[in-house]
């Protein structure tokens, strides 16, 4: 059989990796890469990634920063323990349901997402190095809708 006929029949040519393989992948480099950046602030990439919800989005229940931050409501408590117990985050009653607490971003948590906010920017970057602008608006775009079609 010619070398043609066998990567016809599947032989010899191997398939480019499924795009949620290298979604996968490249979510699993940059959790890795945001975790060194990170580590002389104690907080895991999962906390940042909490502490820059309630930088968006303050005052939040509990089920509201599980979902933002893309953890479980079990994940969430034991986060939140540790973040509030560090001083980065405080709880308080939600004015319109006495039996709901909110998470607040202190001064502290603040003042670590300033510091930081430099360095994981220069993550971001380099994860786009060679791109276009063009090219790094439509990644942004095309990432975004893949996530809201998944909804």
């Amino acid at each position: 059989m010619s070398e043609s006929a066998e990567q016809s029949a599947g032989r010899g040519v191997k398939a480019p990796p499924s795009l949620l393989y290298l979604v996968k992948r490249t979510e699993l480099v940059v959790r890795a890469r945001l975790e060194e950046v990170l580590k002389p602030a104690g907080v895991t990439a999962l906390q940042y990634t909490a502490l820059t919800v309630l930088e968006r989005h303050d005052s939040l229940t509990a089920a509201q920063l599980a979902r933002d931050s893309f953890v479980t409501a079990q994940s969430v408590a034991d986060m939140v323990r540790t973040l509030e117990a560090r001083g980065h985050v405080v709880r308080h009653p939600n004015p319109d349901n006495r039996r709901e607490l909110l998470i607040s971003l202190t001064e502290l948590g603040r003042r670590l997402l300033a510091d930081y906010e430099e360095p994981v920017r220069d993550l971001e970057r380099r994860m786009t190095d060679g791109l276009t602008p063009e090219q790094h608006v439509h990644l942004r775009a095309g990432l975004d809708h893949a996530w809201r079609r998944l909804l």
